[in-house]
């Protein structure tokens, strides 16, 4: 029995594409109504100017060092990540002069993101001494946890216990000569430093622009989240920011191997940082609230000041607290991004204009579409009629495009530079290319005898492994080129392997199922001379007999389809050479012919 044909659904393909398009644009059109979105792409610095900051380097007062070149390379890659990670796309940092940083963003850039940039990000562990709210008369509770995510004790809030003020010594002849540890309040809570935690008010917004304190000395400043006006006395500096490894954010991981529903931030330390923070959770988790806290402190503020539950000395470490998704995610931002090796002054912040202006977009969209032109008028004269599949899928492929490009403008940030654009033009070429393969396909099978409907269906699963082959190494190749590239040459890869799949989803949504509809068309499947099927252009005229018929001895079979792929039989008697007729007829005359009347079975 055969096998069962599977029925091929061409139009059910077409809506399903079709209905991905609108939903597409519909999304867009949707982000203009009630997001900020656009119905145009975003444009890259070269293209629509931005904003321009010159950053100068200045010595901490921990280190006292002079900046080095390997200081300032490190900084470039820190703000570079910064930059990638808030979504912002083609921007451009450089070195000036080995002295300063010049960071150019495109187009008007927020503040939050200028504040980013801004930021000094000098990170610190320090134990927490003393706690207090923005009026130093009330003590605030710990917010936040560190514990193992291994270890089954529960996590203390340190709701019920408070600091005492009064228990610690504020005359400077009292004080030890050496401290017993990084939280020893009567060494390191001066008259000085207590007087001036007394007095500070974090409610004021001049008391909140962060400062860079000493690395062993006790340390006065604000929490950097408004909603928290809490203030702290900090410790000595205990471990140091370049010591994270890496830092997550997610839902917390229950004991029995479920997922919770808090968010927290997970924190891995490298060799050094492990032993290190080993220490200090050691040493904290005895004590009492709030000295089991300690401080994050980035660029002088303190972003998170958990109490310690427990020993961690695997490095691995699970703040949590009453976090939400965007702000447990800006923290391990902040751990993440926040171990510049040097503070920062703003030297100027200007606007820039474009590099190359809407002039050269312009001419890049012009040759553009005299590529598209020129591809338009090749498939034309090669294929008639048939080309303009090719111009209806191309059309198609720039439209999605668009509108995906148009799309990660809005949610991602993304921005189309003029090298995005070359790259937007090489794609018409390789989009051609996977047209050409296939039709030219499908007209080797028409030579090979089959009929319309056969060929397309053969010549589409051959042409199909060459089209996949080629877009594979096409796309390898661009998402290789984005890895190692930065800058434009980044943006040229990224529209490459965008143009790639998106040619991969037109063939498959779009021309094969146009083809498969068209091949059942008279005009196409007699071999019209204009269909670019004509059997005489192919050179099939002998096999290929037009409306889906080939030469053969007899009809096709009661019950076998018109377009069914039936073996090819010569259309007449064989055809001899000169010498075979020639040795033909000397054989004729050789032999006489034998006689009707002859007994049966007699030979002469």
């Amino acid at each position: 029995m055969a096998p069962p044909v599977r029925r091929q659904r061409p139009v059910r393909t077409l809506v399903v594409f079709g209905v991905a398009i609108v939903a597409l644009f519909g999304t867009i059109v949707a982000g203009t109504r009630w997001s900020d979105a656009s119905l145009t792409p975003k444009l890259a610095l070269d293209l629509v100017g931005g904003t321009q900051l010159i950053l100068q380097p200045v010595s901490t007062e921990t280190t006292g060092r002079a900046v080095t070149s390997q200081d300032i390379d490190q900084a470039i890659a820190v703000i570079r990540q910064r930059i990638d990670a808030s979504g912002v796309s083609e921007a451009e940092i450089s070195s000036q002069g080995g002295n300063n940083i010049v960071v150019s963003l495109p187009g008007t850039p927020s503040r939050e993101t200028l504040d980013l940039v801004l930021t000094s990000a000098k990170m610190e562990f320090r134990p927490v001494l003393d706690v207090g709210a923005a009026t130093p008369t009330a003590t605030p509770s710990p917010t936040a946890t560190a514990t193992d995510p291994s270890a089954q004790e529960s996590a203390a809030d340190g709701t019920d216990q408070a600091a005492d003020p009064t228990a610690t010594p504020t005359d400077d002849p009292s004080r030890p000569a050496e401290p017993s540890s990084p939280s020893d309040t009567s060494y390191y809570v001066t008259a000085q430093v207590q007087q001036e935690f007394d007095e500070l008010d974090c409610t004021v917004p001049e008391n909140r622009t962060g400062r860079v304190g000493k690395a062993d000395e006790a340390f006065v400043t604000c929490d950097a989240d408004p909603e928290r006006p809490y203030k702290y006395i900090l410790g000595p500096v205990e471990v140091e920011g370049t010591s994270i490894a890496k830092a997550t954010s997610g839902l917390e991981q229950l004991s029995g191997g479920g997922v919770g529903t808090k968010w927290v931030v997970n924190l891995e330390f490298d060799r050094t940082g492990t032993k290190e923070f080993a220490a200090v959770t050691e040493r904290l988790r005895p004590l009492s609230a709030p000295q089991n806290q300690f401080g994050i402190v980035l660029d002088g503020l303190v972003v998170s000041a958990p109490s310690v539950n427990s020993v961690i000395g695997n490095g691995k470490a699970e703040i949590s607290g009453s976090f939400t998704r965007a702000s447990a995610a800006t923290l391990a931002q902040q751990l993440n991004f926040g171990s510049l090796p040097i503070s920062f002054e703003k030297k100027s912040e200007d606007r820039i204009s474009a590099t190359l202006g809407s002039e050269q977009l312009q001419k890049g969209l012009i040759a553009g579409l005299i590529g598209l032109v020129l591809v338009a008028l090749y498939s034309l004269a090669q294929y008639r009629v048939l080309g303009l599949l090719t111009v209806g899928s191309l059309a198609i492929a720039a439209v999605c495009t668009y509108g995906l490009v148009t799309l990660l403008s809005w949610t991602q940030g993304y921005r189309l530079s003029l090298a995005g654009v070359g790259g937007l033009i090489v794609a018409i070429g390789i989009t051609a290319d996977s047209f050409i393969v296939y039709f030219e396909r499908i007209r080797d099978e028409l030579r090979e005898g089959r009929t319309l409907g056969a060929a397309v269906e053969h010549g589409w699963s051959r042409a199909r492994r060459t089209i996949l082959a080629s877009d594979t190494v096409n796309f390898l190749a661009a998402v290789v080129l984005y890895v190692v590239s930065v800058g434009g040459v980044r943006g040229f890869a990224f529209t490459l392997g965008l143009t790639t799949l998106i040619d991969l989803a037109v063939v498959f949504g779009f021309t094969h199922p146009m083809m498969q509809i068209i091949a059942k068309h008279r005009f196409f499947a007699e071999g019209h001379p204009l269909s670019g099927l004509d059997p005489r252009r192919l050179g099939v005229t002998p096999r290929y007999a037009g409306r889906g018929r080939v030469s053969r001895p007899a009809d096709v079979p009661a019950g076998v389809p018109s377009d069914a792929d039936v073996p090819l039989v010569p259309a007449g008697p064989p055809t001899m050479t000169i010498a075979e007729r020639r040795a033909a007829a000397r054989r004729a005359d050789a032999d006489p012919p034998v006689d009707a009347g002859d007994d049966e079975g007699s030979v002469h």
